[in-house]
């Protein structure tokens, strides 16, 4: 049997997204597949052609309707974040050509009302939605995403405080 950190084959690219409430409470969607007692935040692959800044608009958009005018992108994790899917799921996922994702993670200070959040787009993602604190957030997110999850909201962590730059 491969042992995910022996597997040769490659991580896709992707971005995901910290959307950060006015109490430091941020983001969290309840997977509509398999899944469908996963939560976790907006992220999905870069296109080609797209940045990591644009495929994170368009993945917010896409899964939480969500526009760019209404969050403030603040901060950017420093490097690329992986995690590694369990070998049966990264053999069906993807077609099986990749072994995980590497993610590079934005924060966003989320500027609108929960109006403004609209679940039921035209793919739709998410079953349902809530404001959670990160730290709840990581210790119910799907066991292979978990460390992710952790440095994600360690790297932001003045942010989750509630302070839109960070200082704290």
């Amino acid at each position: 049997m491969v042992q995910p950190n022996q597997d040769s084959r490659p991580y896709r690219r992707g971005v995901g997204l910290v959307v950060i409430n006015t109490t430091g409470e941020v983001f969290a969607g309840q997977r509509g597949d398999s899944a469908r007692s996963a939560w976790q935040m907006p992220q999905g692959g870069i296109d080609p052609g797209e940045t990591p800044l644009q495929a994170a608009y368009r993945e917010l958009e896409e899964e939480t309707g969500i526009v760019p005018a209404l969050v403030d992108v603040v901060a950017e994790t420093g490097e690329w974040l992986r995690y590694d899917l369990p070998l049966d799921l990264s053999r069906r996922a993807w077609g099986g050509k990749y072994r995980g994702q590497e993610q590079l993670w934005f924060a966003a200070q989320y500027l609108g009302g929960d109006e403004d959040i609209t679940i039921a787009t035209a793919v739709p993602e998410f079953v349902s939605w809530r404001w959670a604190p990160a730290d709840d957030l990581a210790r119910g997110i799907i066991p292979f995403k978990r460390a992710l999850y952790r440095a994600v909201f360690s790297e932001f962590a003045a942010y989750l405080k509630g302070d839109p730059r960070g200082t704290k």
